[in-house]
């Protein structure tokens, strides 16, 4: 079993548009029943809008905990207040309760409380549906508003899905990671055989495309790059080429500026199932077959 993550340094750059695109090509290459799919982008999963999966069973993710006050026990003193450096406890209603999304859960209001009123509870902080799509299999998440532990959440998506894949003999896992360099990509690249980072021909788009590829570097993980919109700006687009030559990091190819794209995302489709004779079909054909070449390749 093999695990692929797509990862941009950025958002916006196209990198669930191509991770829709491989879903679709592994499923006719590979079979729908070889892979696996995960959204790592809990934090704005988008993926299955293009794969319209449907849901077989949703589970409460918790994460973190927050103060609560019981006001059958408080006294009322107000000894927690000067103690939260996160202004999340007041008396404004008269009697005092603590922001649920001020607080940070340092549990510093519980240990000075002289009448043990504060106590820490779990929270509900998102969902993650296990879900069947045309192309095979998806874990997917959402975070709910406010909340942290984005990171964690990743890691239960990317470990069901490795789970089902291992118990199934499936082939292939494939993530589509959040963009950035955050905990939440490291949790979405963690383990991962191969990682192809989708960049653009921007400065900003250069820039972050090196940072994330120093995130993969740290940990170990091969990566290729792919640039989207290419002839738009084709000196950005030679400059990250001569960037990935010099550093040693294999191109996968390029991807041009494709009203079909946009046509294809409107219409709920990956572009190489919606119109594949596009030239940004063709493209991404030919950066698939070069990124199973090299994965196939890894130990």
């Amino acid at each position: 079993m093999k695990q692929l993550v797509i990862l941009s340094g950025k958002g916006g750059t196209g990198k669930t548009s191509v991770t829709a695109a491989f879903a679709h090509l592994a499923a006719q290459s590979l079979g729908a029943d070889k892979i696996v799919l995960a959204d790592a982008d809990v934090d704005a999963a988008n993926l299955e809008l293009v794969l319209a999966p449907k849901v077989l069973a949703t589970t409460d993710f918790w994460g973190g905990q927050v103060a609560v006050i019981d006001q059958d026990v408080c006294i009322s003193c107000g000894e927690c207040v000067p103690v939260c450096r996160f202004d999340a406890i007041s008396d404004a209603t008269g009697e005092y309760i603590v922001d649920p999304i001020a607080c940070d859960g340092c549990v510093s209001c519980v240990y000075q409380c002289p009448v043990d009123a504060i106590k820490m509870e779990e929270q509900r902080a998102g969902v993650w549906m296990h879900s069947q799509s045309r192309f095979g299999p998806l874990f997917h998440a959402n975070l709910l508003p406010a909340q942290e532990n984005s990171g964690k959440l990743v890691t239960l998506v990317k470990q069901h899905a490795r789970l089902l894949a291992m118990d199934e003999g499936r082939e292939l896992v494939l993530v589509d990671g959040p963009p950035g360099i955050g905990c939440p990509v490291i949790s979405a690249t963690s383990g991962a055989d191969l990682a192809l980072i989708v960049a653009e021909p921007t400065v900003a788009g250069v820039h972050d495309m090196e940072r994330v590829l120093q995130t993969t570097r740290h940990f170990n993980v091969p990566a290729m790059v792919c640039i989207n919109k290419a002839d738009l700006y084709p000196q950005g687009a030679d400059e990250i080429e001569h960037f990935c030559q010099h550093e040693g990091i294999p191109m996968a190819g390029r991807i041009p500026f494709d009203p079909a794209v946009s046509k294809a995302i409107v219409q709920g489709e990956p572009v190489t199932l919606y119109h594949p004779d596009a030239a940004a079909s063709q493209a991404i054909e030919a950066i698939w077959r070069a990124v199973i070449a090299h994965l196939e390749q890894t130990p």
